[in-house]
């Protein structure tokens, strides 16, 4: 197994796990519930790690998580209608509704 990622939290953890599975990236969070040690281990410890099965994953799986965690890749763009700005992905303009 090789770890790919050292989360925060469980949350982001489990959102990063989502991702990879989504890619069909076999992975595994440890120490889901390792942050109840936490003050009799140092914290660095107790945070959720996410381990890949295989290492031929490994570089997919570091641009999908890079991706996640620079941000979206969608460029903001200005709707139509009301020229409020908004991420290019939006179907629908948040402030006015315009599709």
């Amino acid at each position: 197994m090789n770890l790919v990622y050292l989360a925060q939290n469980i949350i982001e953890a489990k959102i990063i796990k989502d991702l990879l599975d989504a890619s069909n990236i076999e992975n595994k969070i440890m120490n889901e519930h390792a942050i109840g040690a936490m003050g009799e281990l140092p914290f660095i410890q107790t945070y959720p790690e996410i381990w890949l099965a295989k290492e031929e994953d490994l570089l997919r799986a570091r641009k999908l998580i890079d991706s996640f965690v620079k941000g979206s890749n969608y460029p903001d763009t200005n709707c139509s209608k009301c020229g409020e700005s908004m991420p290019s992905n939006f179907e629908l303009c948040w402030n006015c509704g315009e599709s």
